[in-house]
């Protein structure tokens, strides 16, 4: 095993194109829905909603921050709709769900997602016994990752020390305050990042496949 993984104590994973690969496409529904949702909003066309859509994703982190900080959308009544979506795409995964058990001390989901919608993917793939916790968009006050209150919060809600932490994300800009307050950080480089920085300093590790990657530290 790399020597640094030896301290960590707490696996903390991303949800959405972290736990199933970004080819499931799953989130391309949320994404769509979206659109839809700041189309009939703003009542404009789904091309300047998707302008809209993602200038806020950008600027606040997360599409629903950026609606709430501008507009004072409920996220309850976004976050129903968007969520609203066919799992069918996701298939049970025994050899992630095997890899999970095999690693020491706790693990934690830390996902902008809620905690209804994340309930139902990880039922998809086979991981609702594989994880202590989900610490969803509510638990962090609605405040998303990559804003450093999110870890902040996460740290003090489950009692982690950050180095002995260990944080995998698809989004490689959500790894950087993990980073800075000592966690060790996984990249799961699958495509879902669109990013241009060029900055990767905040990564320790980078894999393209979460599940054969644990499988390959831990054996």
């Amino acid at each position: 095993m790399d020597s640094r993984l030896a301290p960590i104590r707490n696996w903390i994973f991303d949800l959405d194109n972290t736990l199933y690969p970004a080819s499931a496409r799953l989130f391309d529904q949320i994404d769509v829905k979206m659109g839809a949702y700041i189309a009939e909003k703003f009542s404009v066309d789904l091309v300047e909603a998707r302008r809209i859509q993602k200038g806020y994703f950008y600027d606040h982190g997360t599409t629903l921050a950026g609606l709430m900080a501008e507009h004072h959308v409920d996220p309850h009544a976004f976050l129903d709709y968007v969520h609203d979506v066919e799992m069918d795409v996701l298939e049970h995964n025994a050899p992630l769900a095997a890899a999970i058990a095999k690693l020491p001390g706790r693990k934690i989901v830390f996902t902008n997602a809620d905690a209804p919608y994340a309930s139902r993917v990880l039922d998809r793939l086979g991981l609702s016994e594989s994880f202590e916790a989900v610490h969803d968009i509510h638990a962090m006050d609605l405040r998303p990752k990559p804003q450093a209150s999110a870890y902040a919060g996460l740290c003090a809600a489950f009692d982690l020390d950050p180095t002995q932490s260990l944080f995998a994300e698809d989004m490689a800009r959500n790894l950087a305050p993990a980073k800075a307050i000592g966690m060790t950080t996984v990249w799961v480089d699958n495509g879902s990042e669109q990013s241009a920085d060029a900055d990767r300093s905040y990564v320790d590790f980078v894999t393209q496949d979460l599940t054969a990657w644990l499988h390959e530290i831990w054996g």
